[in-house]
């Protein structure tokens, strides 16, 4: 039996570029019939066996909203220090699961397209250690992570998150035709349908 990656969505940004007064959470705002972090969510649970969902505390609503959708949501105290402390949060909490991998993706990475998520799951069950879908010869988000990484992945600190693993170890590349790689919502005009 092959088992797929098990999903980790980091939501936990405080998004403070979308709106510096902090009054609209931009992983909230209205896009394809849904919110953006539904959206990023829908994308990466029907590519994953699981998925487990980082939100920071006081989230506004979206774990409420992400665990409606099947999400596994985790509040990660520490995720005003950077993006790491989310990502080893998540990895720590998903070790019940006994992953094999993980597949990481951005709550505000909603254009990303469902068969890239599919394509990256696939190299990772296929024993990829590190996973990364390439477009014009540039690598974007998602990225895959076997559990060969695991000291590693645990290990991170700072707001870089995992990049430093990327520039470390040996990476697989995913050829796909898929924009929605760099694609995130940083600003307010950022919301336009795919």
């Amino acid at each position: 039996m092959t088992v797929s990656p098990v999903g980790i969505l980091l939501a936990a940004g405080r998004g403070r570029r979308f709106d510096p007064a902090g009054q609209r959470n931009k992983l909230l705002q209205p896009l394809a019939g849904a919110t953006v972090v539904e959206t990023s969510a829908r994308k990466l649970l029907a590519a994953t066996s699981r998925v487990v969902a980082v939100v920071p505390p006081l989230d506004a609503g979206v774990g409420e909203r992400l665990a409606a959708l099947g999400c596994d949501v985790t509040v990660c105290t520490d995720a005003d220090s950077g993006m790491a402390a989310s990502l080893t949060h998540a990895i720590r909490h998903s070790l019940a699961l006994q992953p094999r991998a993980w597949l990481v993706a951005l709550g505000d990475m909603p254009y990303v397209d469902p068969f890239t998520l599919r394509r990256l799951a696939e190299a990772l069950t296929a024993g990829a250690g590190i996973a990364a879908p390439v477009l014009d010869g540039r690598r974007g988000n998602p990225v895959g992570f076997g559990a060969v990484h695991l000291d590693a992945l645990l290990a991170l600190s700072g707001d870089a998150g995992a990049r430093r693993l990327l520039q470390a170890f040996p990476v697989t590349e995913v050829a796909v035709d898929d924009p929605g790689i760099f694609r995130d919502i940083d600003l307010p005009g950022d919301l336009t349908e795919a």
